[in-house]
């Protein structure tokens, strides 16, 4: 018997030890605040409301777990048959099973109360200083900038040789877009979040924001930073095949630098729209589109159609030698402005300008062997976009 009651000390020791150990690591600010597996405190005043809401339930939650394998194991311990305890014989009592009852009901109405005031802090939305809208599309994000006439995609742009292993991935790979949104700090930001295409998920974990973009429905959510510098997220939503190249890249800046910025984007916005209605009037070369429409495929269309025009069989179709790059010049057109409804085709009338447009219709009427000859001009594109085309 005395064999047993020490190797039964001896099975407990590991364990109580393993549990101080982790009691201590996680009832520990510190150690809690600098573990890569714990939630980030954020740059904003909702992140540091989560994060401390989440840290108080967590340690209400170890006490809990502590009292009750407290008790548990002690009780294993004290009243084990080797010492001659005998079991108590009684049916039933009142008293324990109110006690039992109103302590978890104390508990969960002591969480509740703060929880239901970060959540309702979370949800007001009035009072906003900027408003964007946010739209989700495979796999972008669409930035507009309520009042302030501006508005532009972000897309990944973290090279298909760092993807295929090719050559040295870089410190933010997969995190890295060509125009991040820009936000100015100690200002409120309303976020107005909806889709064009599938369910996505806007997620900046250093906000604590994380909103679904539903087609057809517009969420919104709010973000006031106090730091300046760069925030990464990514959408956080299943989209499809292509759902891990989606970043969202956040620069946040001084009030005055953001207007400065602004002031600046709105300047570029309004020469890129006059060189793109000079463009309507000018006669593209052939070796000039297909250099352009190079660049385009290869950011806009290469990840379902392949660089070598082939696509994946099954889910995108190949373009090589298809009867789209090969056929009537207009459905083609057509299909690139547009889309195709119940595919993953998405439609590019507004995410490339029309003389991108017409470059790389241009290049995949002439790459991968199709050779129609065939010159896409950015009139043609207008003029589909019009309805005047013949």
């Amino acid at each position: 018997m005395d064999n047993f009651e020490g190797g039964y000390v001896r099975l407990l020791k590991p364990i109580i030890t393993i549990n101080t150990l982790i009691l201590g690591m996680v009832s520990t600010p510190l150690v809690a605040q600098q573990s890569t597996l714990n939630m980030t405190e954020g740059v904003t005043g909702i992140s540091n409301t989560v994060y401390n809401l989440h840290m108080t339930i967590l340690y209400i939650c170890i006490a809990i777990a502590v009292i009750v394998f407290g008790i548990m194991f002690w009780s294993l311990y004290q009243h084990r048959k080797s010492k001659g305890a005998v079991a108590a014989k009684f049916h039933e009592s009142t008293t324990v099973e109110i006690i039992w009852t109103a302590i978890p009901i104390v508990i969960l109405i002591g969480m509740a109360i703060p929880s239901t005031q970060a959540l309702i802090l979370m949800e007001d939305t009035t009072e906003a200083d900027i408003t964007i809208q946010i739209t989700g599309s495979q796999w972008k994000w669409h930035y507009r900038y309520f009042d302030h006439d501006l508005e532009f995609y972000s897309r990944l742009t973290t090279s298909q040789a760092e993807i295929n292993n090719e050559i040295e991935k870089q410190p933010h790979y997969l995190q890295e877009v060509d125009n991040p949104l820009v936000l100015p700090i100690n200002k409120k930001v309303r976020f107005l979040i909806t889709a064009d295409d599938v369910i996505h998920s806007w997620w900046v974990p250093a906000f604590a924001v994380k909103k679904d973009a539903n087609p057809g429905f517009i969420n919104e959510a709010w973000t006031k930073i106090d730091t300046p510098g760069t925030y990464r997220g990514q959408c956080a939503e299943l989209c499809g095949k292509d759902h891990g190249f989606m970043p969202i890249v956040v620069t946040a800046l001084e009030p005055e630098a953001f207007d400065d910025w602004l002031a600046q984007a709105q300047v570029t916005a309004k020469q890129q729209l006059q060189a793109e209605q000079q463009s309507l009037t000018q006669t593209m070369d052939m070796p000039t589109m297909m250099s352009l429409g190079e660049d385009v495929y290869n950011r806009t269309c290469l990840a379902c159609h392949q660089a070598s025009g082939q696509g994946i069989p099954g889910a995108f179709p190949a373009l090589k030698n298809s009867p789209v790059a090969l056929g009537n010049v207009n459905k083609h057109i057509d299909i690139v402005l547009h889309g195709v409804s119940g595919t993953a085709m998405a439609s590019f009338a507004k995410q490339l300008t029309k003389k991108e447009l017409a470059a790389v219709i241009t290049y995949e009427r002439n790459a991968w062997g199709n050779n129609t000859g065939d010159i896409v001009q950015p009139s043609q594109i207008d003029a589909a976009l019009t309805g005047n085309n013949q």
